[in-house]
C-alpha cells in the first residue's frame, strides 16, 4: 500500500488512531517486560545484601 504524503501515510485511511495506539500499547508492554525483571533483580539483590550484612553483625 503507497501512501501520497506522509500525513496519509499516518492517518492509514481513517484507522492510523487504531494501528498507531495499537504499536505504542505493544511498545509499552515490550519495555514493561525488558525493565521489570532488571528492578526485581535489583530489588532482590539489594534485599539480599541487607540481609547478608545483617546476619554477619548478630554473629
Amino acid at each position: 500500500m503507497s501512501f501520497d504524503s506522509f500525513s496519509d501515510f499516518l492517518a492509514m485511511g481513517g484507522h492510523g488512531l487504531y494501528v498507531w495506539s495499537s504499536y505504542a500499547i505493544g511498545l509499552v508492554v515490550l519495555l514493561a517486560n525488558v525493565i521489570s525483571p532488571m528492578l526485581t533483580r535489583k530489588r532482590l539483590i539489594t534485599e539480599q545484601l541487607r540481609r547478608i550484612r545483617r546476619e554477619e553483625t548478630k554473629s
